[in-house]
C-alpha cells in the first residue's frame, strides 16, 4: 500500500484563514473580558477550552446550568438574504432563553460554527451576531469551536 501524506490543505481545511479568524475573535472579545479571568482572551480562545470565575457574580449557593441549541433551518433564510449577524444574535437568544426557564442567569457562552469552507466575511459577521447577543443577553463570549469541513 503506497503511503501518502495527508494535510489539512489537500482536505480543503485552511488552517492559516482559521488561525486568522481566531486572532479576530480574540481582539473582538477581550474587550468584553471579566478582569477576574485566569487569562485575557487574547491567551484564551483557540484553547480549546476557557475559563470562567464565578466568585465575582454575587451569586449565593450558585449552580451553573448548561444547555446547547443551533439555529435550525434559520441559516437557509440567512443563505438566501446574504445576512448573517441575525443568526448568531438568534443562536444566543435561544440558548439564553432556554436557561432562563431554568431560573438561570447567563453568564458566557460557547459558540460552535461548522462551515463546508471558511468565508472570513460570513464569518465574521455570525462573531458579530453572537457578541450582540451576548452583549443584549449581560453574557461572555469566553470561547468556541469553529470547524471548516470540506463537502458540508
Amino acid at each position: 500500500m503506497k503511503k501518502t501524506k495527508n494535510s489539512y490543505r489537500k482536505s480543503g481545511v485552511n488552517i492559516q484563514l482559521a488561525n486568522k479568524f481566531v486572532k479576530h475573535i480574540a481582539k473582538l472579545t477581550n474587550k468584553n473580558v471579566q478582569k477576574k479571568n485566569l487569562a485575557s482572551n487574547e491567551e484564551n480562545i483557540g484553547a480549546f477550552g476557557s475559563t470562567f470565575d464565578i466568585s465575582n457574580s454575587k451569586i449565593k449557593d450558585p449552580l451553573i446550568v448548561s444547555c446547547t441549541d443551533g439555529v435550525g433551518t434559520k441559516i437557509d433564510l440567512a443563505n438566501k438574504l446574504k445576512k448573517f449577524d441575525t443568526i448568531g444574535i438568534d443562536l444566543v437568544a435561544m440558548c439564553v432563553n432556554d436557561l432562563i426557564v431554568q431560573g438561570a442567569k447567563p453568564l458566557f457562552f460557547l459558540d460552535y460554527i461548522a462551515v463546508g469552507k471558511l468565508n472570513l466575511k460570513k464569518v465574521k459577521s455570525i462573531l458579530k451576531g453572537i457578541i450582540k447577543g451576548c452583549d443584549i443577553s449581560n453574557c461572555k463570549l469566553i470561547g468556541g469551536e469553529t470547524a471548516e469541513m470540506p463537502g458540508i
